[in-house]
């Protein structure tokens, strides 16, 4: 991941550690969400929001994380 050798990587290994999940999503994780919404299995959803952050949101609400 680029973002942990740049001049945020500390910032982003803080988002990693404070996150619910401690760890960074991978592609396949975004590819089974985005093949569930293409799929049938999703044919009734007709609009929403899927949060695939690992909690970053939460801790940033809370005040565990702020942002640089």
């Amino acid at each position: 991941m680029a973002q942990l050798s740049g001049p945020r990587a500390e910032w982003f290994e803080r988002v990693r550690t404070t996150c619910a999940a401690k760890r960074f999503s991978t592609s396949d994780e975004v590819a089974q969400a985005a093949a569930f919404l293409l799929g049938h299995q999703a044919g009734f959803i007709t609009g929403a929001d899927l949060l695939m952050d690992g909690d970053v949101t939460a801790a940033l609400r809370s005040g565990e994380l702020t942002t640089p």
